[in-house]
Order: C-alpha cells, then structure tokens, then sequence
C-alpha cells in the first residue's frame, strides 16, 4: 500500500531534482531539443543512410571489404558536408565541407575503380 504512495512522491522528486534543459536530452545525454531544426533532420538522414549502406555483405577479401565500406562512409561524409554548406554559415566550416567533398569524390571515384579492376 505504501509503494501506491511512494513511486508518485518519488518520480516528483526524481523530475524536480533534474537539470534545466534534461526534458530534452535522450537516454545518454544528448540534448535533443533541435530535433525539428532543418539541419539536423538532415544530418539524421545522411547519418541513417550512411550507417545502412556500411553494411555491407562481407567478402572475407580485406581489400574489398574496406573499400565497399569506404565508399559508404566517404559517401556519409560528403552528405554531411552538403548539409553544411545548404545550412552552415562558417565560412571556415563551409571551406572545410567544400575540401571534403572534392576529396571524398575523388577518392570514391578510386575506390570503385579500384573495385572494378579486382573484380570487388
């Protein structure tokens, strides 16, 4: 009968004692308030995209393994990076997003090349 009492009077004291802004953080502490914001709904699309085309059906070929995986993470990278430049206003960051995109392509370029040749 007790414990009808004490869980209400307990999850009371457990919200009041919580940090200003902890409504909004996520179960390990990343605050979550921006989530409706433009630019991270897209930083979450790209994320997702990237974390799903990594994985990939495994060779046993060290090689090929990488490189497939390379791709889909040089690929992320460049996703994020246009988010910057369609949402950043750094014009350092938006350097920085401009060089890994011209980088990134080049060297997915390689890879799949790469793969073309060695039959990945």
């Amino acid at each position: 009968m007790l414990a009808k009492y004490l869980a209400p009077a307990l999850l009371v004291l457990t919200v009041a004692t919580l940090p200003a802004g902890a409504e909004t953080m996520d179960h390990s502490g990343h605050d979550m308030s921006g989530m409706e914001n433009a630019a991270t709904m897209a930083f979450m699309e790209a994320n997702m995209k990237m974390h799903a085309a990594m994985e990939i059906a495994f060779t046993g070929n060290a090689d090929v393994d990488f490189l497939r995986g390379m791709i889909a993470h040089h690929q992320g990278a460049i996703d994020m990076a246009r988010v910057v430049l369609d949402h950043g206003t750094d014009p350092e960051v938006r350097k920085l997003a401009e060089a890994i995109i011209a980088a990134q392509t080049g060297e997915i370029k390689w890879m799949q090349d790469w793969l073309a040749k060695n039959g990945g």
